[in-house]
């Protein structure tokens, strides 16, 4: 079995063939841009794109999208890499100075998509904090001031291999799927 993955993040590489290595089912990256589609929801944007590189390539096609939510500001959400770009780390840190609230979560969309139109969603969500101070120096803006709930460390403290678990949920329900279904 094949499966497509329409990324070039090379965390969400390391995910997807993480779970699919280990399952026999083998991964092929589709190395095209496709526009992102302003939307509410990375459901929205995930399916999007799954659905239109499906086609174009007549194969089946996986996309991820993730979103950022900071519950106290309900924001950025698929937003995210746009606000990111026009709010510094100091800017954000200076807006949740006052919050008591500094919980939010990723939410993880995947699409898995065939060339007739079919799709499964996959969503889930990883719980984040926003913390004080910047610390890292392994990945660069917001990623120094977000940990995950009950970690010690800021995204930008530890190797992106080190949290491979906590992103590839969705790639072990697509397998799970693929296997009881194909």
């Amino acid at each position: 079995m094949i499966i497509h993955i329409l990324t070039k993040n090379p965390g969400k590489m390391l995910a997807a063939k993480s779970v699919f290595d280990a399952r026999e089912i083998e991964v092929k990256f589709i190395d095209k841009e496709y526009p992102e589609i302003q939307a509410d929801t990375s459901l929205e944007i995930a399916k999007f794109a799954a659905l239109q590189a499906a086609k174009d390539f007549n194969v089946p096609v996986v996309r991820e999208d993730h979103s950022l939510f900071i519950n106290t500001l309900g924001i950025p959400g698929p937003y995210t890499s746009y606000i990111e770009k026009k709010l510094s780390v100091e800017k954000l840190l200076k807006i949740m100075e006052s919050q008591d609230d500094r919980s939010g979560y990723f939410e993880i969309a995947t699409v898995y998509a065939e060339p007739n139109g079919f799709n499964k969603d996959f969503v889930f969500q990883v719980p984040i904090v926003i913390v004080r101070e910047e610390k890292g120096s392994l990945q660069g803006g917001w990623n120094r001031i977000i940990k995950l709930q009950g970690e010690d460390r800021t995204l930008a403290e530890y190797p992106e291999t080190e949290r491979v678990d906590v992103w590839n949920k969705n790639y072990i329900e697509i397998a799970k799927w693929l296997i009881d279904n194909k």
